[in-house]
């Protein structure tokens, strides 16, 4: 009876918030813009490319509103959500042009309202409609989405699929000290803190040493671990997984009762809120992925970004919205998978990584469906850093990208000074996903694709016009992607 009671009161908040939302939006016209991103995907630069070149009048040749010359002004509101901390777009874009400097990764929620003041290239909807669009882009660690799923999950089955996880491939080497401290406790004894905090002291390593650069996991829940803020050393964030749990339930008092009520703190306090406040208000999506990183990693690497990918997908409410059920609740009409740091390749491969990308999501679609969303695959960049070239070698033509690669990167033994330019060739990805995917089903511990070379590049040198005014930032398909989101809300 609590438990129905308290999914009758979750429901009946959501409804509300719905509510609230659309009678704002018939006074304001507003979309919300979810934007997140698993591990160093470029969440922040996404957001502040694409402010930049709409306030910058930015090339966006396929964005069509713009292009057709229908929006006449473009600027930032204050936002809407005073609890929320806002988007910092002016130190961010000053790190990128001014500096050179990649802004600081995504640690907490934060929100940035942008207005379209625009012309319907419909008469009749000239009649009915204001011609403004609020956007309120919503930036949040992809590690959040990732806990999303475990509300559906009660403590002996988050613990289940978590240690199988941690028993596979890599996993098992870098999960072992946790693994093995956890066998060493008796869990259906009195419950000690101290055992508590050792427990999650190595659980917590364990998932930082998946998402380090060296081994580049996605799948890494719970995501507030990896980012307590001020959770920091509380104890909803003082539990870990158990393995072997026996049947039955946990003997009142026990290591094993603290765990799980521990846990389920968590989703209480810590996932619910965000699901409540956050996430289900979203309208549109955008989740942006490092594909090149998982494939430069190996094939675990993919295969858990493939995983991570399902997870997220099967987090979403995707559907097409009526005009009645949007008084109840909202759905995600909109998704948009984008593969990130298509600059780090010739565009000739471009088609090839959205192929790749693709694929990563496929089984996730065909399992959950997506209810008639609106699904799409894209390569970006959100700041293109890189030039295309050609070079000549041992008498054939390559393609290369040219760039200045960050102090430290190292290609073929030499170190880079965050200075000087280089050319490069970073290989081709394989033409067919398929055949790479069945590879990696049948061989696993294989090399996926040899001799790919990708690197860190700096941001590029923002050229300035004769009255000094910084350029837009360049992008590769960051218009695109513009036009999938909100291109049809001004229509």
């Amino acid at each position: 009876m609590p438990s129905f009671l308290t999914q009758l009161s979750d429901d009946a908040k959501l409804a509300f918030d719905a509510l609230t939302d659309r009678a704002t939006g018939f006074v304001n016209p507003t979309l919300r813009l979810g934007v997140t991103g698993l591990s160093r995907a470029g969440k922040t630069v996404f957001i502040s490319s694409l402010v930049h070149n709409l306030l910058n009048g930015g090339r966006l040749p396929v964005f069509e509103a713009v292009r057709s010359g229908r929006v006449s002004r473009i600027r930032l509101e204050p936002q809407p959500d005073d609890t929320v901390p806002r988007f910092q777009y002016e130190d961010h874009i000053a790190a990128l042009v001014r500096d050179r400097l990649w802004p600081d990764s995504t640690r907490a929620i934060s929100q940035l309202r942008i207005t379209l003041d625009y012309e319907s290239a419909s008469g009749w909807s000239r009649m009915l409609s204001p011609g403004r669009l609020s956007i309120d882009i919503v930036d949040y660690p992809g590690e959040w989405l990732l806990d999303l799923p475990l509300l559906a999950q009660d403590f002996r089955t988050f613990s289940a699929k978590t240690v199988e996880r941690a028993q596979r491939g890599v996993r098992s080497e870098l999960s072992a000290d946790w693994l093995s401290v956890a066998a060493s406790l008796d869990i259906q004894a009195p419950a000690d803190e101290a055992d508590a905090q050792q427990l999650a002291a190595r659980f917590t390593r364990y998932l930082q040493a998946c998402k380090s650069d060296e081994r580049s996991l996605s799948t890494l829940p719970p995501g507030r671990f990896l980012m307590p803020g001020d959770l920091e050393g509380s104890p909803a964030l003082t539990f870990s997984p158990l393995a072997g749990l026996p049947d039955g339930r946990a003997p009142k008092g026990s290591l094993w009762a603290m765990m799980e009520r521990r846990y389920e703190a968590y989703k209480t306090y810590v996932v619910k809120p965000f699901f409540r406040e956050h996430f289900a208000r979203l309208d549109r999506q955008i989740v942006l992925i490092d594909a090149l990183q998982a494939i430069n990693r190996g094939p675990e690497s993919l295969l858990d970004l493939e995983e991570a990918l399902a997870d997220v997908l099967a987090s979403f409410q995707p559907g097409v919205n009526s005009f009645l059920s949007s008084f109840l609740s909202k759905r995600i009409d909109r998704v948009l998978i984008a593969a990130t740091k298509a600059d780090h390749l010739h565009h000739e491969s471009h088609d090839r990584l959205e192929r790749i990308t693709a694929r990563l999501v496929q089984r996730a679609v065909d399992r959950i469906g997506m209810s008639g969303a609106g699904l799409d695959v894209m390569a970006i960049a959100s700041v293109r850093a890189t030039r295309e070239a050609t070079v000549n070698h041992d008498g054939h033509v390559l393609p290369v990208i040219v760039g200045t690669p960050l102090a430290g990167e190292t290609i073929n033994g030499e170190t880079f000074d965050g200075e000087r330019k280089t050319a490069i060739f970073t290989g081709d990805l394989p033409r067919n996903p398929d055949s790479m995917f069945e590879d990696l089903e049948s061989k696993p511990e294989e090399s996926l694709v040899p001799d790919l070379n990708f690197v860190r590049f700096r941001p590029p040198h923002i050229e300035e016009t004769r009255g000094g005014l910084k350029l837009s930032v360049p992008h590769i398909r960051l218009d695109r992607a513009m036009q999938f989101l909100f291109g049809d809300r001004l229509a």
